[in-house]
């Protein structure tokens, strides 16, 4: 019989580790990627305010998985705009105990957790064409589709160069404080905002908000603190995600597999020519996560391409204490609707155009058609993407 119970870190490690290793992300017809949580089963969610796994154990062995964070967003759902929402993510199953109902099993037993810890409501995030989990969430448990994220995706080159900005454009890291009071300025008001922003820009794991904008356009002070901002200025922040967990290619598309081999023997033999390179994703690489980014102002497009240039190259240069492999992948998630995937560079090779977000009312008082219209159009709407659940 199956057993759900959660997580003991001192006697689940290795059997999680195990699990994670024989367990494929991604749909079997393109990439299939493998998680090295370096030693951490829960580092993906040991971040976020409230969180839990849970383990599906069978005659003493982890055949299951699932993880769950909590937390306050903002929400446009009347009659308030704010919401207690629970994030499932990194559910797992044997692939030799696979159609036993273990993973519905790990699914009822969170969102009874998040029942318990008063969440309105639940949602999880999957590729779009990923039919078993569409059907074992939307079909089988109610959740609602309700958003398409883009992910955008740029290796970051092999070899470090100097950053220069162009003419007129100047970068400044910002204080804490100034990015905090500017991102509750000017993206609030966006779905997923999360309440305790605070708490994520001063995570060891962030590394920092940067703006750009036009030289002479600045305010004088503290950037945005008086009130006043640029013309046209953008800002961004980056959560280095390889310091936690690597991901490794274990199966790829011939068409991926042929122009890694050419691109690197282009910049091997013709190196002048400055060909950009596919990373060896068979081997361990991390990836840092471009967050909260926003642009403002007729001239801003630019600014933008610049911060990402800058953040690429930062990556570039990074070094981590796990292993000597430099390899790394810029990765940021914005609305599909989101203008701003035209200025943010990405490799469509590797970008997944749309993701699927699926969301579920806990509470039984929810007004089920106000619910319904509310997952309806949501796409016009902001969204923001919390670099806790990478």
């Amino acid at each position: 019989m199956v057993k759900i119970r959660s997580y003991n870190g001192q006697v689940d490690r290795f059997g999680v580790e195990d699990l994670e290793r024989r367990c494929e992300v991604g749909p079997a017809e393109n990439v299939f990627l493998y998680t090295d949580t370096m030693g951490d089963p829960i580092c993906r969610i040991r971040n976020s305010p409230v969180y839990n796994m849970l383990v599906a154990e069978l005659n003493n062995e982890i055949v299951g998985v699932i993880q769950g964070t909590i937390k306050v967003v903002t929400l446009h759902k009347p009659p308030k705009n704010a919401a207690k929402v629970g994030y499932m993510l990194g559910l797992r199953v044997s692939p030799l105990h696979r159609r036993k109902r273990i993973g519905s099993k790990l699914v009822r037993h969170m969102e009874d957790w998040f029942i318990s810890n008063e969440v309105d409501y639940a949602y999880m995030a999957t590729e779009k064409d990923n039919e078993a989990s569409v059907k074992l969430f939307v079909n089988k448990f109610g959740y609602v589709k309700f958003r398409n994220p883009t992910i955008l995706i740029h290796p970051a080159a092999s070899n470090p160069s100097s950053f220069r900005s162009p003419p007129g454009i100047e970068i400044m890291k910002l204080k804490v404080e100034q990015a905090e009071f500017l991102y509750r300025k000017v993206m609030s008001s966006m779905d997923f905002f999360p309440h305790d922003i605070d708490n994520i820009l001063t995570n060891k794991l962030s590394l920092g908000t940067w703006v750009a904008y036009w030289r002479g356009e600045s305010s004088t002070g503290e950037f945005g603190r008086d009130g006043k901002v640029p013309n046209s200025w953008a800002m961004m922040s980056v959560w280095d995600s390889g310091e936690i967990f690597k991901l490794r290619v274990g199966q790829a598309t011939l068409n991926c597999f042929l122009y890694g081999k050419m691109s690197r023997l282009m910049r091997k033999g013709f190196s002048c020519f400055k060909a950009p390179s596919m990373p060896e994703f068979f081997e361990p690489f991390g990836l840092f996560f471009v967050y909260g980014i926003f642009r403002e102002g007729p001239s801003s497009r630019k600014l933008v391409r610049t911060l990402c240039k800058f953040v690429h190259n930062l990556a570039t240069a990074s070094k981590d204490n796990y292993s000597s492999s430099c390899n790394k992948v810029v990765v940021t998630e914005i609305g599909c609707c989101d203008k701003l995937k035209l200025d943010i560079p990405h490799w469509k090779l590797l970008s997944c155009p749309e993701d699927l977000w699926c969301i579920k009312a806990l509470k039984n008082d929810e007004d089920i058609e106000a619910f319904l219209e509310f997952t309806k159009n949501p796409q016009n709407r902001g969204l923001f993407v919390d670099p806790r659940e990478v």
